[in-house]
Order: C-alpha cells, then structure tokens, then sequence
C-alpha cells in the first residue's frame, strides 16, 4: 500500500485528451455486433406475404394485358416497401440507443474527478476504479488493490477466482489466468474487493477481442405477445388460402373466367391477411422501449414490457431507490452525550466529539464514493481542518474489509511514530460493539441510543479505535482490541415524489414493500414519510431467519416493511411473494442481489450504483435509482400493452369489410367492388395507423386507477374478438348497403364501386378513431393531441380526393366522378355507420 499516497494525486485523462483518443481509436467494442445492412432489410421486406401477393396480382395483370394496372400495383409494392423500410429503421435506431445505453457502466478518474461512463467510451490509458460485482470493460495494468479477486472463467474456463496484486511498472502482460498477476481483462468479473488499474488496450485489441466473442446485453426474444400473434397470423393465413382456393374454383366455374378468378382470389387473400400483427408488435416492444428509455428505464429484455402492466407487487431498497442516497450527517453520540449537527452545525465542533469523527474519517476510503464515507470527510474539512485529527502524513498500510459475518470495516494506519499502527474501524452498531467486547449491561445501553437515533429516522454508524505495536498485523479485526468512541447518525432524505408515487402505486393496485437494510426504527420513520401501508408491521432479518416458507407466506401478505435485511434474503421474500400468487418486481444493485433479481418476474437494477452482476440478472435496468421512474416503467408499460389491444382490435375489424366486400361479390355473381389496388390503397392507411397512430396514442386517464392486468389475459380475448367482430360487421353491413343501393338506382359498375371505396375509406378512418379510446368517447379522442392521427386522416382525405378527382389516377382504379346525390349518400352513411360503431363502444365496454 505504499503507493496510496501517489494514488491520491492521480488525475486520469482531460476529457479533450479521452475524447481525442476515441476518435483515433474508435469506441471499446468488438466489430462483430453487426447491423442488418439495407440490402438485407429490402431482401426481407420484399418476402413479406402481402408484397408477393401484391406482385403476383400485377403479374395476372401483366397476363391480361392490362399494363396500367400492373404499373400501379408496382407503385404501391414501391410506397409500402418505403413505408416498410422507415418503420424498421426507426424500430433498428431505438434498439440500438438501448444497446448503448446498456452496454456495461465504468468507473473513471478524468480531471482528478470520478464519472460514469458507458464502458464503450472506454479509451486507452483512461484510469478504471474496480469495484466488487463490476464487470472490468478493458485490459489494464493494476495500479494499487485491495483483496482484489476477479473471475476470469470466460476467459480461461477456470471456476475459481484469481487474486489480484500491484504493477510493478516492468512486468510485461501474459496470458489470463494464475494469482497475484497485476494485470486485468475486459469481460472479467471483479468478485471482491477493489482498486484501480490504467487502460492497456480496449476494443478488438484486448484479450476477448482476439479471441473474437461479442457480448450482446439486449437480444430480442420470443414474448407470449409474440407467439400470441404468430397463432393468429397463422390461423388466418390458413382461412386466407382455403378462401383463395374457393372464391378460384367458384369464379372460374360459373363465370367461365379463371384468371381474374385468381385475380379475385388473390384479392381476398390481401384482405384477409393481417400482416400487420407481427409489424405492430416489433414497433410497439422496440418504440416502447425507446420510450422508457426516455424516462430514465432501460429496458434489456423485451418480455418485461408485457409483465410490468402485470406488476402486483413492487419490492424496493430505501437507501437511493426511495431516498436520495446523499447522507447527511446530522447527529453524533460521544461519551454519553448528544450532539445535533444539524441545528448547531454553523458553531465550532466541541472538543469532547473531534476524535469521534476523526477516527470515523480514517476508517473511510481516502478519496471515497460511497455517500457515507462523502460526508464524514465533508465533515472533518469542516470541522477538523488545519487540526492534530488531520493526518495528511499517515499512510494506510491494510484494509480489512467489510463482510457478511461482520458488518464492519478496518484500516490500519502507519502513524509517523516508529513501529505503531493506529486502527480505525467503522460499521452496524451491533458489529462495533461485538468488535469493542462491551458488557450485557454497556451493550444494552449502547443499543438503546442506537434505536432512539434510529426512530427519528437516522441511520447510524458505530466507531472505535485502536493502537497496535506489533509489526506482524493479526488476520482478522476480531484479533484486535478495540475502544468504542460513539456513533454517527445521517439522514437520507426522501426523494420528493416518492409519496406521490407510492400513492399511484395503492390507487394502482400494487403494494409496496421496502427492504433496507437500516434499523427498524429508520425503515418505520421513512415508511410513515412517503406513505407506505401499516407502517409498524416490521420483519427484521434474523426474524426472517427463523422463519419457515408457510409462516412468512402468512405474514408477508400483511408485512410492508423488512428491515436489518441481508441481500441474501431478498430471494426468500421473492420467493414468498410468488408463491402468494404476486407478479413481483424487484430492486437491487449488488453481486448478492442477482438471485433475486433473477427470480423475480421483473428485475430492476440500478444503474448508478448498481454492480454489472446486478445489471445482467436484471431486466429493466433505473438509469436514475428513482422510484419514481420506476412507477413511470409501470404506467408505460400499461399504455403500451393497452395500445397494442387497440391496433389488434382495429385491424381485426377492418378486415371484416374488407375481405366480405372481396367475397360477397362472387357468392352472388355481383360485379367485383375491391380489386387488389384497393386493397394495397387502404394498407397505406391501415400500416400507418398501426405502427404510427395507435403506438402514439398517450394512456387512459384511469390506467393507474385499474388493478393490474392478469399474467393470463390473452392480447386478444373473447371480449375484444366479438367487439372487433361486431364493429367489422356493422361496416360492411352499412358499405353493401351503399353497394346495393348505388346498382338499384341504375348507377353503372364503377360508379357503384366508387361510391362503396369511398364510404370504405371514411369508415376505416371512423374505426382508427372509435379504437384509440378504450373509454369510449369519440370527443376526448378528437381533443388528444396524437398529431399522428391528424396526419393519417388528412393524408387519407386527400389520397381519396386525388384518386376520385385526378383523371389519370381514376381510370387506374376504374372509379367514375362523384356527384352531389353520391356525396350525401356517402355522406350520411358515414355518420351512420360512425354513430352505430360509437353505439357498440359504449354496450361492449
């Protein structure tokens, strides 16, 4: 450790120097994540059914000798490719912000100050702070460590971790693999301990790039939404083809005219293939992922989009999560006397508390991260400075780290006396009086001022000393016999809209638990703060300890609040919650979090303070530690689910008259009113109204007010089916009319058709906008603010006028003028059909 004092004066690199190595070296990654290239996206958008049937369509036309037709059927498989194209660039971009986003987190020292930073951001000869659970993001040399152990398994194949020692500032790199190495790799795991290691080599030019593997966090996987969709895609593909093959051999029999009979069958295949279905779903996961993103919440695996809305049950840290993880040191205990440091902290520190909080600022790292080990050095510059509690002169010769036996820390200082060691330790109350050996009587005592800090709300820190003259140190801290000075108390405040959040949260249906690792009259105080449910119902660890599954199953129905909770515990509570039936979602950022993590149904890591370990056993990862963002992941993830039933809904319904509008004609030898121009025409409205306008549509005003939607309710139900049924049929109920009505006043086959294209067209739009409100209020959907609506309306609107009213584009579709009397005609039946379709919202609701 002799080397500490020149760590202390480490800068790093300037941001002008990282930023200049970045561009001439390139970002720290592997070149093999590769990107769909446009070629290929082309090659798979032109494979897609409803672009082969277009094809085929303009090659019966071809046949026919109707050269026109097959252009303008070339122009439409031209617009939905561009169409196509856009929406998969769009959904390729938000995967890729989130895989940037996701990529592992590093600690740097740059400009003498410490920063995150997404470990692709990485360059050579940055400096690396290596902490326990972080994946190390480049190879380096290891300036100084302590306990320092890193699994290099995905580099060697060897289980056991391997320690870790200091450069020498000679020793050349070797391969992974053997103890006391002083060199780190990319893509290893730090297990234990900590230190700081200087940047070697990064990207391609690190041990895992030569070996050529790529670590890819986000992976788009089979959802249930998926495989839902994929079953109905398929049960209608199945339908389309019997029909086609049908509506071949009727036409072609009793017209005598087979190759437009293949031409009316191709059409009702169009009609009734909802492509969309596995569209929509891509944009919808991708979009929204983007969104929360947006918010602060990455979202690494896409099927915890779909359970968030399912959420029952939120399990959650107090310290970061539902405080603001910046401790303030507020009160001190020292020789059986209080000292407020809030009320008083503008006066000189009395004298009787100088060694308290000395000796609590020699047991914290010298340049420290942690917030605690923040204010305690705040404090002793404040208070302590150009005093005889400065030891600027000491070097740290030993760190005996924190561990789950014993909740306490110790650094052994070499003091500028010859041959004496000065130790300085810091820890849980209770670890600090096992450490001092106190008496039944002064362990009483002691705890009894800890719990009343605690009440008030406080989270407290016990301090003890020693001196020790041997030069041979003792391995453990128990071997050293300390003096207890007092206990420091900090406040975390809680963040400010944590309480409106919990609230939400009840209103939602979703119970909140909070698991901290604080005293139960800390978690008390906190939990009464922000709101939380029977505040003095209280688990502690060791009760939880001795309790069997049956038992907390019972009593965590009714328990909010776990406090003096190791990590390790946290899957028994998952695990109780699960098996009480909750959907649970979970927080955590440390290496023994991970199980929990992982059998919750959503994981939730932090992305501040989190480790990597934490983060890839998650599947949402809080870019902020704010709960409040994590109620926000819940609300989207209704709102995303709500407005995929939506667009489900809207594309069952308007297939109905579609694909009756292609069938109905040939059952009753009428004359064709859809030819598969019409058909590709109206996909221009419905791909966009998908993809674009219901994925836009902002949440219900009471989605929060709901309970959470069953893991086992179906995307689209019973309910939706007969809903989306009724409103299909009631639209081609009132389009044949308008058919039937045009041939019975003599109107000529064209003009018949014209007039039932265009109420098709303005009933579609009626349908886009009856759906995008699960309400039922046609007016708050006209009031919303979703531009994508009111672009894909006009954009219709003034389609159908170029194509009524341009000549040119009229005879393509073989529509006549449009005059007054079919005006009002399409016109009144318009209001109809959208009054009817508003009147069976409102009794299906």
């Amino acid at each position: 450790m002799e080397k500490n004092s020149d760590i202390e004066h480490i800068t790093g690199l300037s941001e002008e120097d990282a930023a200049r190595k970045l561009y001439e070296e390139g970002f720290n990654e592997l070149p093999s994540q590769k990107k769909q290239s446009i070629f290929t996206i082309l090659i798979n958008i032109l494979f897609e059914p409803m672009l082969l049937l277009l094809l085929g369509s303009g090659l019966i036309y071809l046949v026919l000798g109707e050269s026109t037709d097959a252009l303008m059927l070339l122009f439409f498989v031209i617009v939905v490719i561009g169409i196509t194209f856009y929406q998969e660039r769009k959904s390729e971009r938000a995967l890729d912000a989130l895989k940037n986003l996701s990529s592992p987190r590093a600690l740097v020292i740059r400009n003498a100050k410490q920063r995150r930073i997404p470990g692709r951001e990485v360059v050579r000869e940055d400096i690396i702070i290596l902490r326990e659970g972080d994946r190390i993001p480049a190879d380096g040399n290891v300036l100084f460590c302590s306990n320092l152990l890193v699994d290099e398994s995905m580099l060697t194949g060897e289980s056991l971790a391997v320690r870790k020692s200091d450069w020498d500032g000679k020793t050349k790199p070797t391969n992974p693999g053997g103890d006391d190495m002083p060199f780190v790799y990319s893509g290893t795991l730090v297990v234990q301990g900590h230190g700081m290691a200087k940047v070697t080599g990064t990207g391609i030019h690190t041990e895992m790039g030569k070996i050529g593997k790529a670590l890819q966090t986000i992976t788009q996987e089979e959802t249930l939404l998926k495989k839902e969709t994929s079953q109905l895609v398929r049960n209608f593909a199945i339908a389309g083809m019997i029909l086609c093959v049908f509506v071949v051999i009727v036409y072609g029999m009793t017209r005598g005219d087979w190759l437009n009979g293949l031409l009316a069958g191709v059409s009702l295949s169009m009609a009734l293939l909802p492509e969309e279905f596995s569209v929509v779903l891509l944009i919808f996961l991708s979009m929204g992922a983007w969104r929360m993103s947006k918010r602060q919440v990455l979202t690494r695996r896409m099927p915890a989009i779909e359970t968030l809305g399912s959420a029952t049950v939120l399990c959650v840290d107090k310290t970061g999560t539902l405080t603001m993880n910046r401790m303030i040191l507020t009160s001190l205990f020292s020789r059986d006397e209080f000292y407020d440091v809030d009320k008083n902290g503008h006066l000189p520190l009395p004298e009787k508390f100088h060694e308290l909080l000395e000796f609590g600022n020699l047991a914290s790292q010298v340049d420290p991260f942690d917030p605690v080990e923040k204010e305690i050095k705040n404090g002793t510059d404040k208070f302590l400075s150009n005093s005889e509690h400065v030891h600027k002169s000491w070097k740290l010769v030993r760190e005996y780290p924190l561990s789950k036996n014993l909740l306490a820390l110790s650094n052994v200082w070499e003091s500028n006396e010859r041959q004496k060691h000065v130790i300085a330790a810091k820890g849980s109350p209770e670890a600090i009086i096992d450490l001092c050996h106190l008496d039944e009587a002064q362990k009483r005592e002691m705890l009894s001022r800890v719990q009343s800090m605690a009440d008030n709300g406080l989270r407290v820190l016990g301090v003890a000393r020693t001196i020790f003259q041997e030069k041979k140190l003792p391995e453990t801290q128990h071997d050293f016999s300390f003096e207890f000075i007092g206990l420091l108390g900090f406040t975390d405040p809680v963040r400010l809209s944590v309480p409106a959040a919990v609230s939400e949260c009840h209103t939602a249906g979703i119970r909140v638990i909070m698991i901290t690792g604080d005293f139960p009259g800390t978690a008390r105080h906190i939990a009464r703060e922000i709101g939380l449910k029977n505040p003095d119902r209280i688990i502690t660890g060791p009760e939880l300890s001795q309790m069997n599954i049956q038992e907390l199953q019972e009593k965590i129905g009714i328990t909010n609040i776990f406090a003096r909770v190791v990590p390790e515990q946290k899957l028994a509570i998952v695990n109780a919650l699960k098996a009480n039936g909750e959907v649970v979602a979970m927080t955590g950022d440390g290496v023994n979090d991970a199980p929990a993590l992982k059998s919750s149904h959503i994981g939730i890591a932090m992305g501040e303070r989190g480790t990597d370990v934490a983060r890839e056993s998650s599947s949402i990862v809080l870019l902020n530690d704010d709960f409040s963002s994590i109620v926000e992941a819940v609300r989207l993830g209704r709102r995303i689910f709500d407005n995929l039933k939506k667009a489900i809904s809207y594309i069952f319904s308007v297939h109905v008259p579609i694909a009756g509008l292609a069938l109905f004609p040939i059952l009753f030898e009428l004359p064709l009113i859809l030819l598969p121009a019409h058909i590709a025409f109206l996909e221009l409205i419905i791909d966009p109204a998908c993809s674009v306008v219901f994925e836009a549509q902002k949440e219900e005003k009471n989605i929060m007010q709901r309970p959470p939607r069953n893991l086992k309710d179906k995307l689209f139900d019973r309910k939706n089916l007969i809903r989306s049924l009724f409103q299909g049929l009631s639209v081609l109920f009132f389009v044949l009319i308008v058919f039937l009505f045009a041939l019975y006043l003599g109107k000529t086959e064209n003009e018949a058709r014209t007039i039932t294209f265009a109420m098709l067209v303005f009933a579609n739009l009626t349908l886009i906008i009856s759906n995008l409100s699960l309400e039922g209020s046609i007016f708050k959907t006209f009031n919303s603010h979703n531009r994508a609506l009111w672009m894909v309306v006009v954009g219709a609107l003034l389609s159908l006028v170029m194509v009524l009213y341009v000549p040119t584009f009229r005879e393509l579709f073989h529509f006549s003028v449009l005059h007054l009397d079919d005006l009002i005609t399409i016109l009144i039946g318009g209001i109809v059909s959208a009054a009817w379709i508003i009147l069976i919202n409102i009794k299906l609701k």
